[in-house]
Protein backbone atom coordinates (compact mmCIF):
# COMPACT_ATOMS: atom_id res chain seq x y z
CA UNK A 1 0.00 0.00 0.00
CA UNK A 2 1.68 3.28 -0.80
CA UNK A 3 1.63 6.27 1.50
CA UNK A 4 -0.57 8.14 -0.06
CA UNK A 5 -3.18 5.68 0.01
CA UNK A 6 -3.44 5.37 4.05
CA UNK A 7 -1.62 8.22 5.24
CA UNK A 8 -4.34 10.55 7.43
CA UNK A 9 -6.79 8.21 7.33
CA UNK A 10 -8.46 7.02 10.69
CA UNK A 11 -7.43 3.86 10.42
CA UNK A 12 -4.11 4.31 10.45
CA UNK A 13 -3.83 5.94 13.73
CA UNK A 14 -5.26 5.63 17.41
CA UNK A 15 -4.24 7.03 19.78
CA UNK A 16 -5.53 5.87 23.73
CA UNK A 17 -4.76 8.70 26.13
CA UNK A 18 -6.94 6.80 28.49
CA UNK A 19 -4.51 4.02 28.65
CA UNK A 20 -2.86 3.08 32.04
CA UNK A 21 0.03 2.44 30.24
CA UNK A 22 0.29 5.38 27.99
CA UNK A 23 2.79 6.43 27.26
CA UNK A 24 4.67 3.55 27.15
CA UNK A 25 7.55 4.72 25.40
CA UNK A 26 8.94 8.34 25.76
CA UNK A 27 8.11 10.42 22.74
CA UNK A 28 8.14 14.17 21.78
CA UNK A 29 4.98 14.47 21.08
CA UNK A 30 2.19 12.63 22.80
CA UNK A 31 -0.84 13.84 20.09
CA UNK A 32 0.93 11.69 17.22
CA UNK A 33 1.30 8.79 19.51
CA UNK A 34 0.27 5.82 17.64
CA UNK A 35 -1.42 3.04 19.93
CA UNK A 36 -3.08 0.80 17.11
CA UNK A 37 0.42 -1.52 17.12
CA UNK A 38 0.50 -1.82 21.04
CA UNK A 39 1.68 -4.86 20.87
CA UNK A 40 4.34 -4.87 17.91
CA UNK A 41 3.38 -7.64 15.62
CA UNK A 42 7.02 -6.95 14.13
CA UNK A 43 8.02 -8.84 17.17
CA UNK A 44 8.35 -12.31 15.83
CA UNK A 45 10.23 -10.67 12.55
CA UNK A 46 13.41 -11.02 15.12
CA UNK A 47 16.27 -8.78 13.68
CA UNK A 48 14.93 -8.22 10.46
CA UNK A 49 12.07 -5.60 12.54
CA UNK A 50 13.78 -2.63 11.71
CA UNK A 51 13.42 -1.16 15.13
CA UNK A 52 15.81 -0.60 18.13
CA UNK A 53 16.10 -3.49 20.33
CA UNK A 54 18.17 -5.50 22.09
CA UNK A 55 18.36 -9.44 23.61
CA UNK A 56 18.42 -9.76 27.45
CA UNK A 57 21.09 -12.66 28.98
CA UNK A 58 18.04 -14.58 28.82
CA UNK A 59 17.64 -14.75 24.84
CA UNK A 60 14.08 -12.13 25.03
CA UNK A 61 13.67 -9.42 22.51
CA UNK A 62 13.41 -6.44 24.51
CA UNK A 63 11.76 -3.47 22.72
CA UNK A 64 11.58 -0.99 25.28
CA UNK A 65 13.71 1.93 23.52
CA UNK A 66 11.58 1.08 20.08
CA UNK A 67 8.99 3.32 19.18
CA UNK A 68 8.96 2.24 15.48
CA UNK A 69 5.31 0.49 15.83
CA UNK A 70 4.13 3.81 17.73
CA UNK A 71 5.30 6.69 14.74
CA UNK A 72 2.10 7.77 12.90
CA UNK A 73 4.18 7.86 9.66
CA UNK A 74 5.28 3.68 10.37
CA UNK A 75 1.87 2.59 9.88
CA UNK A 76 2.80 1.16 6.23
CA UNK A 77 6.33 -0.13 7.19
CA UNK A 78 4.03 -2.05 9.17
CA UNK A 79 1.51 -3.25 7.19
CA UNK A 80 4.10 -4.34 4.46
CA UNK A 81 5.66 -6.48 6.90
CA UNK A 82 2.08 -9.16 7.12
CA UNK A 83 3.38 -11.22 4.31
CA UNK A 84 6.69 -11.98 6.39
CA UNK A 85 5.00 -12.21 9.64
CA UNK A 86 2.82 -15.08 7.81
CA UNK A 87 5.40 -16.70 6.16
CA UNK A 88 7.67 -16.55 9.95
CA UNK A 89 4.18 -18.04 11.82
CA UNK A 90 4.07 -20.66 8.39
CA UNK A 91 7.79 -21.86 9.65
CA UNK A 92 7.03 -21.96 13.32
CA UNK A 93 4.17 -23.80 12.94
CA UNK A 94 6.19 -26.41 10.70
CA UNK A 95 8.89 -26.77 13.40
CA UNK A 96 6.38 -27.22 16.10
CA UNK A 97 4.41 -30.16 14.33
Amino acid sequence: MKKEDWYGKAFAFFCNKECEMFPCHTVDNEDDYNCLFCYCPLYMLDDKCEGDFSYLESGIKDCSRCIVPHKKENYGLITEKFADILKKMKENKEKNE
